[in-house]
């Protein structure tokens, strides 16, 4: 084979691989059964039902599942295979009572397992083989009461541990954990059936632990005679037991690292409390003694002797009142919380001895009015007096409070607020009104705090918010004024605040004639507003003379959905004039009719737009037009027919798409092409037309590896009657079309081999199929010839290349016409001007008792000449006639004749005339050709030899 023809084959084996390649379906489909993607973390949550068994579809990239509050009531061997790259799995609140051995060995990346508020009665051994690097286990809130002897023991990289809350009852099951988890540093074991917890049951040497968690169980003796805890800096054994717990440290460094303790509920001879403190005497920063119920006088003047005690936790020890010498020793005390007491009163010098005090906590008392005592803390920087019976804020209640950056009053009954309850208060950064009954501010805002960035007034019984009440709050940053009764914003309401970025207006009941002109333009700097939930509508389109938004030029999200008003609205189509840098835009539930093509005209930077839960039907592609950034649309239940606004809507952008509970019945190829950018689409809730019209979206739905459509699986037919009811994804659609794909696999591959058969036979039979043409053609005109009579005007018609023309001119024709008298014929002579040359040589031949071909190299490779004696040669075979006589001029190899089937016929079957051989006796030659030339058109004269040499 040559260069050329090989290349050729290569080219064209490649071709066939290629196509055949490209012929490979999808593997995945990209929609799961009750669960949805988020980038890679799968949330499996119920929906229309629960989820029985883990999930078969997962995609083997997902880093995070979450299956919790669920159904699952085991775990098999294979319900996590190939999940290499899973990092986080959570199992909590299903009914888990069996994990078959192995069901974890592919979950080699897993960091993070939640087993907790299940039903496992044991922790088998090998459970959780495959997990050597997982850090962190939580099986809370089960039955556990068995620990295998090798459960844990793959777990080489576990730090965090929380078997709170089961049946353990034996210091050995501690043992066992221990000893398996060799790196093991944060141990939670709350709320088991422990009696007793002492070293020498535990281990032999040190651990490496620094958070240690005991409290809730029924330890009756915790004694510790080695130093098996050098490094725990967290501990908590506190108890709701009556009895009194047995102490045995033998040495008094073996927890001098505990920063922060927990003795919460802890029952212990009144003799041992001195000593069982001076165990942390070194080191202990933060003490927890909550529900102490006795002795707690005695135990905060001995905690207090600890001098590194910095915080001091009192919780829910029925305290009615605070004495003034309770806190006396605790003079280093920074943070002292006791909420959730029965407090009532408290001494003025109660906590004078704080002097260094930064945090004091008085939530969820009795307290009625602000205590006097707090005006001795001039350092305080956070105060919590929420869930108290306060019901006024004077002008000394916070006198001195200069340092003081937080304030938490929220939950009391305070109608008004004075004009100077907050005048002192210079560097406040957060205040919390919320839920006081609050019906006038008066003038508490109005030169005081300005500092404060955040202040929380929901909840509240505000009706109208007057002119300039807001204005010293130059600092404000986020205002909360939602669940009020506000019906009125007065013109400079929000006066002075330059500086608000979020302002919450939400459930109140401002109408639409009450937003007085330019009430927000004084918010220069607002990014967030939401008015959900008022009663802002109007009756039409037309445009408004003042935009109510119109100077929020810096706002990015506006919320004005669900306006409490009977019958249907219209939002004008000016609303949005001004906000050039909104993002997000929420107009659900509201009742609209109409959406105006102009609306969004002047938000050219939107970038999501939920007007779901309204009566607006079809929507136009201009409406979208000026949003051509928009990433993120929701349009469920507004009566949608179809989506055909998105073949004009321009959305290439658009990545999420709700339209859940609409009504149009097809999805069609354009629409879905029309949103080349969309990761997620929610259709949940919708019927189809289970026919051949959905059949590309269905195709669609299970194929693409682009857009996770969730909730698939239970999408259900509508129509026809037959299928009402059925699931869309088991309509059949192969009826419905050929597979285009096979089709297009099959032609590629039928014009690969055609490209190869030609490459083929253009290099190895060009030269026979060239001759093959020239003889189907001569053959059409021989069969046309062949029932005329023509009359011979030619004794011969001569064949013969322009090359050759010098010796038929010089040599053949003076001795044929001119000393011989033959009438021959020659083309450049006799062809008739004007006719098609095919049939010039066809009428000189038929013209003509004999044909001589001049043969030479250039004569074989000339089509025309190739014609001619192709024709004369079904003359001499296929009508039996004498008519051909062939004139060598070149010596010519057989094989060089090889292409030419008949005149190596004719070679075979008659002499020839060779010019070459003939060169000594030229006389002879021209004999031999005056024979031929006189022989009749008679094969039985064939004995006479024609040439002066033997056939070949």
């Amino acid at each position: 084979m040559t260069p050329v023809g090989s290349k050729l084959l290569k080219l064209s084996i490649a071709f066939l691989l290629l196509d055949i390649g490209s012929f490979v379906p999808p593997v995945a489909a990209y929609f799961l059964r009750n669960c949805w993607i988020k980038g890679n973390n799968v949330m499996c949550k119920p929906t229309e039902e629960k989820i029985t068994a883990v999930p078969r579809d997962i995609p083997s990239t997902a880093n995070s599942i979450d299956l919790s509050s669920n159904w699952i009531t085991a775990i098999r061997a294979d319900d996590f295979k190939k999940l290499f790259v899973l990092t986080n799995l959570d199992l909590k609140s299903n009914g888990i009572t069996q994990i078959d051995r192995g069901a974890f060995a592919d979950l080699i990346s897993l960091k993070k397992l939640n087993l907790n508020r299940n039903k496992l009665p044991a922790l088998n051994d090998d459970v959780f083989d495959g997990l050597s690097n997982l850090t962190e286990l939580r099986v809370s809130y089960n039955r556990i009461k068995v620990v295998g002897l090798t459960t844990f023991k793959a777990l080489k990289s576990l730090t965090f541990f929380d078997i709170s809350h089961n049946k353990l009852h034996s210091s050995t099951k501690v043992q066992l954990i221990l000893q398996q988890l060799p790196n093991l540093q944060q141990l939670v074991i709350t709320g088991n059936a422990l009696t007793h917890f002492q070293s020498w049951e535990l281990s032999n040497s040190s651990l490496q632990l620094s958070f240690l968690d005991l409290s809730q169980n029924s330890i009756a003796v915790f004694r510790i005679v080695a130093d098996i805890f050098p490094n725990v800096t967290w501990l908590s054994i506190g108890s709701t037991i009556k009895h009194k717990m047995i102490w045995d440290i033998r040495n008094k460094t073996f927890f001098s690292r505990v920063s922060t303790l927990d003795i919460s509920g802890l029952q212990l001879k009144s003799d041992d409390w001195e000593a069982f403190l001076q165990n942390f005497n070194s080191s202990l920063v933060s003490l927890r003694m909550n529900e102490m119920k006795r002795n707690l006088t005695k135990l905060i003047r001995i905690s207090c002797t600890i001098p590194t005690l910095t915080t001091l936790q009192l919780r829910e020890n029925n305290l009615k009142s605070i004495p003034a010498n309770m806190f006396q020793l605790c003079t280093n005390l920074t943070q002292l919380d006791l909420s959730k007491n029965l407090i009532q009163t408290i001494q003025d010098e109660a906590f004078r001895p704080l002097k260094g005090l930064r945090i004091l906590i008085l939530h969820h008392n009795r307290i009625p009015s602000v205590p006097s005592a707090t005006r001795n803390l001039p350092g305080l920087s956070e105060l919590d007096l929420s869930s108290n019976n306060i019901t006024s804020f004077g002008c000394q209640d916070f006198a001195n409070q200069t340092k003081l950056r937080e304030l938490s009053l929220y939950q009391n009954s305070v109608p008004a607020l004075t004009d100077c309850a907050f005048k002192d208060l210079v560097r406040l950064q957060v205040l919390k009104l919320q839920t006081c009954k609050i019906s006038k501010l008066n003038n508490a805002f109005k030169t005081s705090l300005p500092n404060l960035s955040q202040l929380l007034l929901n909840g509240n019984q505000l009706v109208v918010l007057k002119s300039g009440r807001l204005r010293g709050l130059k600092s404000l940053k986020n205002l909360s004024l939602h669940d009020n009764q506000i019906q009125v914003l007065e013109r400079g309401c929000f006066m002075g605040l330059t500086n608000l970025t979020e302002l919450r207006l939400q459930s109140n009941s401002i109408l639409r004639e009450k937003l007085k002109k330019g009430c927000f333009d004084d918010l220069i700097s607002l990014r967030s507003l939401d008015l959900r939930d008022n009663h802002i509508s109007y009756y039409d389109t037309e445009a408004l003379s003042d935009p109510p938004f119109s100077k929020l030029t810096l706002l990015e999200k506006l919320a004005i959905p669900e306006q409490h008003r009977k019958g249907r609205t219209y939002l004008p189509r000016n609303i949005l004039q001004g906000l050039t840098n909104l993002v997000n835009f929420e107009a659900r539930n509201m009742q609209l009719l109409q959406l105006h093509k102009d609306t969004f005209k002047y938000t050219p930077q939107l970038q999501q737009l939920d007007i779901s839960s309204n009566d607006l039907g079809d929507l136009s592609p201009d409406l979208f037009a000026p949003i051509g950034n928009l990433k993120s649309l929701y349009i469920s239940r507004i009566t949608l027919k179809s989506l055909d606004f998105l073949l004009n809507a321009n959305l290439t952008k658009l990545e999420f798409l709700q339209a859940r509970k609409n009504i149009f019945p097809v999805v069609s190829e354009e629409e879905i092409n029309s949103m080349p950018s969309l990761v997620y689409m929610d259709l949940s809730g919708h019927s189809f037309k289970c026919d051949c019209d959905n059949a590309k979206f269905l195709e669609w739905v299970v194929n693409n590896t682009q857009t996770q459509v969730y909730d698939a699986y239970y999408f259900e037919c509508n129509y026809p009657q037959s299928l009402k009811g059925t699931k869309l994804l088991d309509f059949d659609i192969q009826s419905c079309s050929l597979n285009i794909d096979f089709i297009c696999f099959v032609s590629t591959t039928c014009s690969t081999l055609l490209f190869m058969l030609v490459s083929f036979t253009y290099h190895f039979l060009r030269w026979q199929l060239a001759y093959a043409y020239y003889l189907f053609l001569a053959f059409l005109f021989d069969s046309k010839q062949k029932n005329k009579q023509v009359q011979s005007q030619y004794d011969a018609f001569i064949s013969y290349n322009a090359h050759d023309e010098p010796w038929v001119i010089g040599e053949l024709l003076p001795k044929l016409e001119e000393e011989q008298g033959w009438k021959l014929c020659l083309h450049h002579r006799d062809f008739e001007p004007g006719k098609p040359i095919i049939e010039n040589i066809t009428d000189a031949i038929y013209g003509s008792r004999k044909t001589i071909c001049v043969i030479s190299r250039r004569y074989l490779e000339s089509e025309w000449c190739s014609r001619e004696i192709t024709l004369a040669s079904f003359r001499l075979f296929d009508e039996q006639k004498d008519v051909l006589i062939l004139v060598f001029l070149e010596e010519i190899p057989t094989a060089q004749l090889s292409p030419y089937h008949r005149m190596r016929k004719v070679l075979k079957r008659r002499t020839y005339l060779s010019w070459p051989r003939a060169e000594g006796n030229t006389k002879l030659f021209w004999q031999k050709l005056h024979q031929a030339l006189k022989t009749k058109e008679n094969h039985g004269e064939e004995q006479f030899l024609l040439t002066v040499v033997n056939q070949p």
